[in-house]
């Protein structure tokens, strides 16, 4: 009886087994339906960027087109709610430009859009840097200019929302931006609006990103303003930045801007584009003051242009093109602006004693990677000390693609003494 135990006992177990397997009710494990499949969100590592989420859509089928199946929470991706909130990402640390000029505080308590803070900002537009312009990155990680990994996979988003509001109303905010930032590691995606004129109560702000690359974002949101558009300073507040997906919501067309489309009309105004920034020949030569109230052909400023013939580099020639974006000479991709619905550009312009000589104005004739489409100008033009009015015919110009709205040279052989300048109301029509 002893010898046979050992087999009963191993019967008997499988037996036992046997019995537990059928009496469960267990089934085999089956895939999840596609539209049962959770989709999340992913920050990317320091071992590479995040593949998870584009990898767990298309194993449900989905495309951007298809995202239904993303829960209500799912389709919010907070930036900024309330200071404490655990939900917030990126972090306010990419201080740009004259940076001394700005004070936050993340945890302002009077009057918030909703909860129980929103973000202050104080621009003082002392220009402590001399670079005349601030603005803040949020960043992932904290101070990432592009030389770490990291930021989100923001694919499935298709708009970037947040409220705004100014002190007093009237505050100018020269661009809000998605992306962009550059280095080892860039930004798939950048994109901006703005000018914006914000009102003293709360608004609401949309940033379209349909059909872009939300793959890798590490500078999740910023702005920028200037002491050009600004020259007292500014006080203005953010609320609920957030990131959000909406149903049926369409790609915005690129349209040709509309006319009249103005370069500069007074130096506060919103409708200005592009930005005195391209510097040429003997910069050393000029100087240039954009709110000079004195005797403007309307508005309250003009513009001033002092060239001291001098030749500080010894090209004997100096002058200035207004850029978009600022130091665009034909290196940033998908900037500009189209301008096919323009005829004309047209401007005013004196001189300080009359007889001043500008060689050339002129609009387009950048080159580089993604140069002007094309180039128009008139010269030379011999001011007189009375505001007149001068035309650039634009007829026949392909004006799809302009990234040098205006521009000005002149030189020491027609100006030995120098030259003082004004001009004002520079326009596409």
């Amino acid at each position: 009886m002893k010898k046979n135990l050992p087999y009963f006992i191993v019967i008997a177990a499988l037996i036992f087994l046997i019995i537990g397997v059928l009496s469960s009710g267990k089934k085999t494990p089956q895939a999840m339906a596609p539209d049962e499949k959770p989709i999340e969100l992913t920050q990317v590592s320091e071992q590479g960027p995040a593949i998870e989420l584009t990898q767990r859509k298309q194993e449900a089928g989905l495309t951007l087109e298809q995202t239904e199946g993303v829960s209500s929470v799912e389709k919010i991706f907070n930036i900024f709610t309330d200071k404490s909130a655990p939900d917030n990402h990126y972090a306010a640390s990419g201080w740009m430009g004259d940076f001394g000029d700005i004070n936050i505080n993340e945890q302002y308590m009077q009057n918030p859009h909703s909860g129980t803070t929103s973000i202050q900002i104080t621009y003082s537009a002392k220009e402590t840097q001399g670079a005349g312009w601030g603005g803040i990155y949020w960043q992932n990680p904290p101070n990432n200019w592009g030389e770490r990994r990291g930021g989100f996979d923001l694919t499935g988003y298709n708009k970037l929302v947040f409220w705004a509001r100014g002190e007093n109303g009237d505050e100018v905010v020269e661009k809000f931006k998605v992306g962009g930032i550059k280095g080892t590691y860039p930004d798939s995606v950048e994109i901006e609006m703005g000018p914006v004129t914000l009102g003293k109560e709360w608004q609401k702000y949309t940033i379209n990103l349909v059909g872009q690359d939300l793959s890798y974002v590490s500078g999740g949101f910023s702005w920028v303003t200037s002491s050009r558009l600004n020259p007292n300073g500014a006080t203005f507040y953010f609320d609920d930045i957030r990131y959000e997906y909406e149903s049926g919501l369409e790609m915005e067309l690129t349209l040709a801007e509309g006319m009249p489309f103005d370069v500069y009309i007074d130096r506060t105004s919103a409708s200005n584009h592009f930005i005195a920034s391209g510097w040429m020949g003997d910069y050393g030569d000029l100087k240039i003051d954009e709110g000079w109230t004195a005797d403007p052909y309307s508005g309250t400023t003009c513009i001033r242009i002092v060239y001291s013939g001098v030749a500080s580099q010894g090209a004997r020639w100096a002058g200035i093109f207004w850029q978009h974006p600022p130091n665009n000479w034909g290196q940033a991709r998908g900037k500009g602006y189209d301008l096919s619905a323009a005829k004309k550009l047209t401007f005013w312009a004196r001189g300080e004693k009359g007889g001043e000589r500008v060689e050339e104005f002129k609009m387009g004739g950048i080159s580089g990677d993604y140069p002007d489409s094309d180039v128009a100008g008139i010269g030379p033009v011999a001011l007189t000390p009375e505001w007149k009015q001068y035309t650039i015919d634009l007829a026949g110009k392909d004006l799809s693609h302009i990234i040098g709205g205006f521009c000005f040279a002149t030189n020491v052989d027609v100006n030995p003494d120098g030259a003082v300048f004004y001009l004002d109301d520079i326009r596409y029509e």
